[in-house]
């Protein structure tokens, strides 16, 4: 690994534009890690230095596979360097001060540029409501970090282009938009830290799988689990111990939804400092009869039988549309609702097909949708260039798209689009005009009823629908949208288009995915329904297919097993096994195999 992250105090000391400036313009004493300006050509030189010099010390012995650049990018630097390379970055984006202010909307509050020295970055102290202004700065930012890592990359690579790089990547982590990074490094990893409860922990492991999930989407390759505890954080408000089996569990998903490792951050706790008492395979103790010890000892034996899993992949027939740059700007939309509107409500369409043991990519709006059956697009309210043309030609040639309320509300620089809601002809695929939207009080309700005779409760966000050819399949119960469309289906060239108006209950997203999935034949891991809290994960090649069952519900499980398919041993000297069922202790894993 590269030091950048953390600079010696000496050199925070020597060249003090190496440290960080917030966004209330003050420079920041020397402290912690990922607190240097990317922008900084002393910082550039410095570590260039040193990255050249363990290239030349390790870059060609065979001990070395892989560059780990920096360590967990984050943050951003406010110092005038970063804002005069920000104004050149916009007069490259935008070529002139009128293109910039037309496309911010800048005559709102008499907040035309008339010098590009006057633009600086959101600041909590300074400006705050020109959101073109805001969304640009993040663009920027990302845009920044990815050359930073570009030089590094330039530089260990010097001696070895052949070594492949990597940074490890965070979890939920939107202050960059990874998706550019996907062109900088040669393999996507990402450090896992999920905080297992006792009992059932069924929707944190939905939640952990799309992250597995989006991190292998960059890539669309098997990526690497960088970091995770045997044991326990420390960050945590309580850091609980992992339950008997949470580890080998926990380490499986990760295998199974396309990790070609599993590695820990640490292998030795430190013996003093921030981090002494996270987790480690060796603790203080300094043994190897602990009882994490163990586990990480058993753990290896498991992953010894499954070298060859490494020769297999994902491949999905379904995408969820994640988009950072849409979340970015949604969350800085101010209305119809400023509190909470993004990733649980993604997440409740990626949990409903995680428990049918759907495989899935998560792309954002620079993905490409062919070989798709289904795209899932929830909440797209920006739409950047030309995604609206991909969802308009996928949908025409035959594939099926679901989208929702607060689709289709702005273009790429936060504008809002005229003409109607969904913008840029999503109307005629959704077939569906949105007239506005009402913000729900939490805990307030509305109720959809669907055609098929089933209800369901709606909360948050309602969207005041009008069909422009659409089907309805489900209409609202209450308030004055009373019997007004909330469900819809339209036809649309050779495919099909669902519009959810509303965000509601998580058993509509369950009854909803399952018969679309079974409709639209859908790859699955293994075709029977799975018991609560149990995931099915599917790797596969050409010739063999694997699925991997972790059991995250807390309770003894048991399961068909659909003919074909047999038991891989824990110590995986063949299949063997078979028979119609298995049994998953609370927090087991089992892996299943097939040849095709």
């Amino acid at each position: 690994a590269t030091p950048s992250a953390a600079r010696p105090a000496w050199l925070a000391r020597k060249y003090p534009e190496v440290r960080r400036v917030r966004g209330d313009r003050v420079r920041e004493l020397y402290n912690r890690r990922q607190n240097h300006c990317y922008t900084s050509p002393i910082y550039r030189e410095k570590v260039a230095i040193i990255d050249r010099k363990l290239a030349e010390r390790f870059g060609d012995d065979p001990a070395v596979i892989l560059w780990h650049i920096g360590n967990e990018f984050g943050g951003e630097c406010h110092c005038e360097l970063c804002q005069n390379a920000f104004r050149t970055w916009l007069q490259k984006r935008y070529g002139s001060l009128d293109a910039l202010n037309k496309a911010w909307n800048a005559t709102f509050w008499s907040h035309n540029y008339t010098e590009w020295s006057q633009i600086e970055s959101p600041a909590p102290h300074g400006e705050n409501a020109v959101q073109g202004l805001a969304l640009d700065w993040k663009r920027f930012v990302t845009h920044q970090v990815v050359d930073f890592v570009k030089m590094e990359r330039d530089a260990v690579k010097a001696v070895d282009p052949s070594l492949p790089v990597t940074i490890n990547m965070m979890y939920d982590y939107y202050g960059y938009n990874y998706s550019k990074f996907r062109d900088v490094i040669d393999v996507a990893s990402w450090d896992s830290y999920p905080q297992w409860r006792a009992g059932d922990n069924a929707a944190l492991a939905a939640d952990f799988a799309f992250e597995h999930d989006k991190i292998r989407s960059l890539k669309k390759q098997p990526f690497l689990l960088m970091e995770s505890t045997p044991s326990a954080t420390n960050w945590w408000p309580v850091s609980r111990l992992k339950r008997p089996g949470m580890h080998l569990a926990a380490s499986m998903q990760a295998v199974g939804h396309g990790s070609n490792s599993v590695q820990y951050f640490q292998i030795r706790k430190s013996r003093g400092s921030f981090e002494k008492f996270h987790g480690a395979v060796i603790d203080h103790y300094d043994g190897n009869d602990t009882r994490v010890f163990q586990d990480v000892a058993a753990l290896g034996r498991r992953l010894e039988t499954l070298d060859q899993v490494g020769n297999t992949t994902v491949a999905p027939e379904v995408a969820l549309v994640y988009d950072v740059e849409n979340r970015w700007a949604m969350e800085n939309a101010a209305g119809p609702r400023n509190c909470g509107i993004h990733r649980e409500q993604i997440l409740a369409h990626y949990r409903a097909l995680w428990e049918q043991g759907i495989p899935v990519d998560v792309i954002d709006e620079e993905g490409d949708l062919n070989g798709y059956k289904l795209v899932v697009a929830p909440m797209l309210y920006l739409l950047r260039a030309g995604f609206s043309k991909k969802l308009r030609d996928f949908v025409e040639q035959g594939g099926t798209l679901v989208g929702t309320y607060l689709t289709g509300l702005v273009n790429e620089n936060d504008l809002c689009l005229l003409g109607g809601w969904p913008g840029e002809g999503l109307q005629e695929v959704f077939g569906v005009w949105n007239e506005d939207t009402d913000a729900l009080w939490d805990g307030e309700e509305n109720q959809v009823d669907l055609d098929n005779g089933r209800s369901y409760k709606a909360k948050e966000l309602c969207a005041l629908l009008h069909g422009r050819g659409a089907q309805a399949l489900g209409v609202y119960s209450r308030d004055f949208y009373a019997g007004e469309a909330a469900v819809t289906v339209n036809r649309f060239g050779q495919g099909k288009a669902f519009y959810i108006g509303a965000f509601l209950e998580q058993d509509f997203y369950r009854d909803f995915y399952r018969k679309l999935g079974r409709e639209l034949e859908v790859k699955r891991a293994l075709a029977v329904e799975l018991p609560h809290g149990v995931e099915a994960c599917l790797r596969e090649n050409q010739e063999e297919a694997y699925v991997f069952l972790q059991n995250f519900s807390g309770a003894r499980q048991t399961m068909a097993l659909p003919a074909g398919w047999q038991l891989l041993s824990p110590q995986g000297l063949s299949p063997q096994g078979g028979g119609n069922s298995v049994t998953l202790a609370p927090y087991d894993s089992q892996t299943l195999w097939k040849r095709k």
